[in-house]
């Protein structure tokens, strides 16, 4: 890949910056903000280094502000819109696997609404299910929860496709569910093989960095086994700790992994098809605009790296197991001897 990247930005980076610990947010005079307001902002302050943007639905963007988003836009375009379940209390003990029927039922009915105002945007649309699990043990009726949910997971697809456009999952351990059900890459490619026999072969995986970063997930290993089963369908870009959702900017830790995933991207043609880096970012307390265009910067930072090791030579080194050789290769490149 010779040209970097097309990319996407979440809007809610440019967000009041709730906690519980500060429901106003660190940002309170952000908290009146309008969609369309933060829109503008982000286009304006970020000019070309963004191509699209990423909606929460309805929360962020339906069709009461659809008209004035997308002149805010300014000929960007909306890459990806997510469900907003997790943003309603009524789905506090969970939306697609609610133990109230009547619950369960308008958690479908929002979530294929959404995806058929994706649809007419022309929008992939991402699930991240983290209000679809349980608190406690002894809680939940397991059996009948993951029916429930897969159910659910099954009519997004179906309807994802009916309306020609991709379904992402996107999985984390627990936030705001403790035990979230789609902890794992391994329970989200038993749901995607649970939805392949059924014919929907329409659903990738968006990898959300941080979130891997917390299970101890490996990004590079786990971007190669994806693009080898064609599933890597999305990224949200990021970084943290790895003990919490930090969201931080790209780059900022877990420097190597980063690089590593850069690489098996790179080896995979990640974009060639159209795929995006989208960010997504929380700055709690940097600027945003600042916090957005860093993060850019050191992902091109890391990926010009990645475009200039010696992948036969690396490869090389990989087919032996030999890390002492692929880490002359690494830092040759960081400009070690």
């Amino acid at each position: 890949m010779n040209e970097p990247l097309k990319t996407s930005l979440g809007i809610w980076a440019f967000g009041p910056m709730v906690t519980r610990f500060v429901p106003g947010g660190y940002k309170p005079e952000l908290a009146g903000q309008t969609t369309v307001e933060r829109v503008r902002h982000a286009v304006e302050s970020l000019g070309d280094l963004i191509d699209g943007y990423e909606f929460h639905y309805p929360q962020e963007l339906s069709t009461d502000n659809l008209d004035e988003v997308r002149g805010a836009l300014d000929g960007h375009d909306v890459y990806c819109l997510a469900t907003g379940l997790h943003l309603d209390p009524r789905f506090g003990k969970g939306g697609l696997v609610s133990p109230d029927e009547a619950t369960r039922n308008e958690a479908v009915k929002r979530t294929l609404d959404a995806i058929d105002f994706a649809g007419e945007l022309g929008a992939n649309f991402i699930i991240w299910p983290g209000i679809e699990g349980y608190n406690y043990p002894f809680q939940t009726p397991y059996k009948e929860t993951w029916a429930w949910f897969l159910d659910g997971i099954g009519q997004a697809a179906q309807r994802c496709r009916d309306r020609g456009i991709k379904l992402f999952l996107e999985h984390k351990n627990s936030e705001p569910a403790m035990k979230i059900l789609m902890r794992n890459i391994g329970m989200t490619l038993h749901v995607i093989h649970k939805l392949r026999a059924e014919g929907l072969d329409n659903v990738q995986v968006n990898m959300d960095w941080q979130h891997l970063l917390m299970n101890r997930e490996n990004l590079a290993e786990y971007a190669a086994l994806l693009a080898a089963e064609g599933l890597l369908g999305h990224q949200h870009a990021n970084s943290g700790w790895g003990d919490f959702d930090d969201d931080n900017m790209v780059g900022a830790t877990f420097f190597m992994e980063t690089l590593e995933l850069a690489v098996e991207l790179r080896r995979a043609g990640y974009g060639e098809n159209g795929e995006r880096l989208g960010f997504d970012l929380y700055p709690y307390t940097e600027d945003a605009v600042a916090a957005v265009r860093r993060s850019v910067v050191q992902w091109r930072f890391i990926d010009g790296i990645a475009a200039r090791i010696d992948d036969a030579a690396l490869r090389e080194a990989q087919a032996r197991k030999d890390a002492v050789r692929a880490y002359e290769i690494v830092y040759r490149v960081l400009g070690g001897e």
